[in-house]
């Protein structure tokens, strides 16, 4: 059985679940990470919320950011031994109407624009057609609320499969006191993640440069943010309907 970790975004799942990724894959469990927001967007011209976001990470235009975040995504995965995959979905910070219309012009954490109503679906279905009957399906409970990222847990449950859920890091390290809503009625087991996991886990989350500073502030946190998590139970929960 495959393992496939969804990600919203190029970073989600590593940051997410970056040890137990490479636990399984040493152990020889085929893992790939799908990520959907990251396709390159067909409108240039950014934004001034895009384009402050972008001055923060360094990256340049939009073409030019995707490019560097998906080398860094590939990057990250091969330090795991994990398979990736992008899907051609825009992340919000480039998503517009029809008519050119901005769709997220402030923040991410906001409801859904009436133009992305049926992007859960629109998901759900490229999904379906990708998905093997015997993969297991591992997606983010959207702690912290970003949009992405309940689109995205909308759109795998719209699958009617069943799933694993993740805890959205770096959110659930900023929001602590949302795990337990966010998994009421779920249940939750303990995977092991020894040292080597953990390093591997680190290394992969370096791997994202561009996004260090505005996820942890430093490298040196973005280290001591992902030991600290690991160590309060040296593993990683995933969560799965009781």
């Amino acid at each position: 059985m495959r393992w496939v970790y969804l990600a919203p975004h190029l970073d989600d799942a590593v940051l997410s679940c970056g040890g137990l990724i490479y636990e399984q894959a040493k152990q020889g469990t085929p893992v790939a990470v799908w990520t959907l927001m990251s396709g390159y967007p067909w409108n240039r011209r950014l934004s001034d919320f895009a384009a402050g976001i972008h001055a923060e990470w360094g990256t340049g235009g939009a073409w030019r950011t995707v490019f560097i975040r998906r080398q860094e995504d590939r990057r990250a995965a091969r330090l795991l031994g994990a398979q990736v995959q992008h899907f051609h979905f825009l992340d919000m910070i480039y998503r517009r109407s029809k008519t050119g219309e901005v769709l997220y012009p402030k923040d991410v954490f906001v409801e859904r624009h009436p133009a992305d109503r049926d992007l859960p679906e629109r998901l759900a279905a490229t999904l379906r057609s990708a998905l093997r009957l015997d993969d297991v399906i591992v997606c983010p409970l959207a702690i912290g609320g970003h949009l992405d990222h309940v689109l995205v847990r909308e759109a795998v449950e719209k699958l009617r499969r069943p799933l694993w859920y993740y805890a959205d890091v770096p959110y659930v390290l900023q929001h602590p006191q949302a795990l337990t809503p966010a998994t009421r009625g779920l249940v939750s087991i303990l995977f092991p993640i020894f040292q080597a996991g953990l390093q591997a886990w680190i290394s992969g989350v370096l791997a994202y440069a561009s996004q260090i500073s505005s996820l942890f502030g430093d490298s040196e946190k973005a280290q001591e943010a992902i030991r600290s998590y690991w160590a309060v139970e040296t593993g990683l929960r995933l969560w799965r309907p009781g």
